[in-house]
């Protein structure tokens, strides 16, 4: 059976929503995230933070990030908020099990005993401590500000023995403000902004040419159409060229124009700025998402069991 990628000689899909590392687009504006936030780990600085709207690439730079940190000289890893109903007291254990503490107590004081002494090995070992945290913003509680803030406290004379860069949308300025000793401790802010007309058009392109495309099938006008219409929002220029790829394949239509892609826009009810954004939320929900129900009980271990499946994909 043809397929849309048979059709425009893709060797995979160009604009698939998942956080394929291979297709990632080094803009300037993410060059410049990744270098200021390579840098503040590397120093130790303590706590860094970037925020940008719905599908601005946070997730994806989060794992460019922790793919360029060396093993020889980090021990790193990449922790995913996947609700907002998770307490301190786990947060804590799933930190220390991502450094590598075996069997972390439950008790509380014995578990920071444990992840003291395990980031003092290694510190001795010549690496730095670094965790990563993905959808950020879901960390609402006073009790886990104070947290981060006791672990930033840790530190050898030379340097702190640990950093974290948080990853989220920009309420995350919100629950920082609930702890303000915290909110002093941050090293680093940066934003990611939509892109303009011009890097739109690169990152298509870009992502063409990777999944092996051997011709530009949408026409300048068209990918005038795709950023008007996505506000400059990666992930909801994913939607629409994903979309308008498909319906140029039924259609049998070798050129993508400027009509399909208002068509599609219009249909997918985008309409540019802000409406791209909330589109782009409901066109592709982060894959790490639970349902969240302000009275419902969330089971902490289910947590840990779903967290344990994606560190297997």
């Amino acid at each position: 059976m043809t397929t849309y990628l048979d059709f425009f000689e893709l060797t995979q899909e160009p604009f698939s929503n998942a956080p394929v590392s291979r297709f990632y687009y080094n803009s300037a504006q993410h060059s410049q995230a990744l270098t200021r936030l390579m840098h503040a780990v590397g120093y130790m600085k303590g706590l860094s933070i970037l925020v940008g709207d719905i599908g601005a690439g946070k997730t994806t730079l989060a794992r460019r990030m922790l793919d360029s940190l060396p093993e020889s000289e980090y021990e790193a890893a990449l922790l995913v908020i996947i609700h907002s109903g998770i307490t301190a007291q786990w947060l804590l254990r799933r930190i220390a099990l991502q450094l590598g503490v075996e069997n972390p107590a439950q008790e509380k004081l014995a578990l920071l005993s444990q992840l003291y002494q395990r980031l003092l090995q290694i510190y001795e070992s010549g690496k730095k401590a670094v965790v990563l945290i993905d959808e950020a913003q879901m960390l609402e509680t006073r009790e886990i500000m104070e947290e981060f803030r006791g672990l930033l406290n840790l530190e050898v004379p030379e340097r702190k023995l640990i950093s974290f860069v948080f990853f989220g949308l920009p309420e995350i300025e919100k629950n920082l403000k609930l702890d303000p000793p915290l909110a002093q401790r941050v090293a680093l802010r940066y934003k990611l902004e939509p892109f303009t007309a011009e890097s739109t058009e690169a990152y298509v392109k870009h992502r063409l040419r990777l999944a092996g495309c051997p011709r530009m099938p949408f026409t300048p006008e068209a990918l005038l159409a795709v950023h008007q219409h996505s506000g400059g929002t990666p992930r909801v220029i994913n939607t629409l060229c994903d979309n308008a790829l498909f319906e140029a394949f039924l259609a049998r239509q070798e050129s993508i124009d400027a009509e399909l892609v208002h068509r599609i826009g219009t249909n997918l009810g985008l309409q540019g700025g802000s409406a791209a954004s909330q589109a782009g939320e409901q066109a592709s929900a982060p894959a790490s998402s639970l349902p969240r129900t302000a009275n419902t009980k969330i089971d902490l271990a289910e947590i840990d069991r779903y967290l344990e499946g994606l560190g297997k994909l």
